[in-house]
């Protein structure tokens, strides 16, 4: 195969490759404040659907909706976000989330269900915001600082993980904390995933080791035990994902070259 996006290589790093989630599209973005769809026909050619530009805006995260008609993309020095219109070809600014008072928003996860969009902030604050109107319903705190966050597949619960290495269970309802737990052996929490059958979470951490947890025991107990610790990334854990049935999970690490790993 060719490059995805071989027909407009990015300037800068890329932070996000995506498959939208109903056509043959992909989408590249990144430091040079663009966002590329390119349409995904053979194994040597991938015509360019189109490219925006944002102006000093170089991009932290970029996602399709679950719907796949916008596109959220949210800066690396930026309170504000972007949302991209792809049936209408508008680029909205919402330069201002009424409540969120943070300096930079950056980290945000959208519900499987397509209703919220939940925006990491500084302090441990979690915003819950409505996809529809991108307006604030709740905020959550965890203790510490929140790293990352993860939908359970039905839409239901949130798991926050801090930089303390504890993972926070949160109703979506009614914003309450279930429960919490220690990731073994974690000093400083970095990604966490949901399997999209909802029987596994997996916690990456600053050592590089993965630890994955059965769902049913990271809602019981404080100290869970893992059911596999992943000890085959040397530098830190920066990306786990699994495949749709479950069956594979990946592991990754941006400090290095070709950590990638596919259990």
């Amino acid at each position: 195969c060719l490059p995805a996006n071989q027909e407009r290589l990015a300037d800068g790093r890329l932070a996000t490759v995506q498959f939208h989630p109903s056509a043959q599209v992909v989408m590249t973005a990144g430091q040079d404040r663009s966002v590329s769809l390119f349409q995904v026909k053979h194994f040597n050619l991938n015509p360019k659907i189109q490219s925006i530009y944002l102006e000093t805006f170089p991009i932290y995260k970029a996602r399709f909706s679950v719907d796949g008609e916008q596109v959220i993309a949210t800066g690396t020095h930026h309170k504000m976000f972007f949302v991209y219109d792809m049936m209408s070809g508008s680029i909205v600014p919402i330069e201002k989330v009424r409540g969120v008072e943070e300096t930079f928003l950056k980290n945000f996860e959208l519900s499987p269900d397509g209703s919220l969009m939940l925006v990491t902030g500084t302090s441990g604050y979690l915003y819950l915001l409505s996809m529809k109107t991108k307006e604030l319903i709740s905020t959550m705190k965890v203790n510490g600082r929140c790293t990352a966050s993860a939908f359970t597949p039905d839409s239901s619960k949130i798991y926050s993980y801090s930089k303390e290495g504890e993972v926070f269970i949160w109703d979506v309802r009614s914003r309450k904390c279930l429960h919490k737990f220690e990731d073994e052996g974690s000093l400083e929490g970095k990604c966490i995933a949901v399997s999209k059958n909802n029987q596994y979470v997996a916690c990456g951490s600053s050592s590089g080791v993965v630890n994955l947890y059965t769902t049913d025991v990271c809602l019981k107990t404080s100290r869970p035990k893992p059911v596999k610790a992943i000890m085959n990334l040397v530098t830190s854990a920066t990306c786990v994902t699994f495949n749709p049935t479950t069956e594979i999970l990946a592991v990754a690490s941006r400090e290095t070259d070709e950590a990638v790993k596919l259990v």
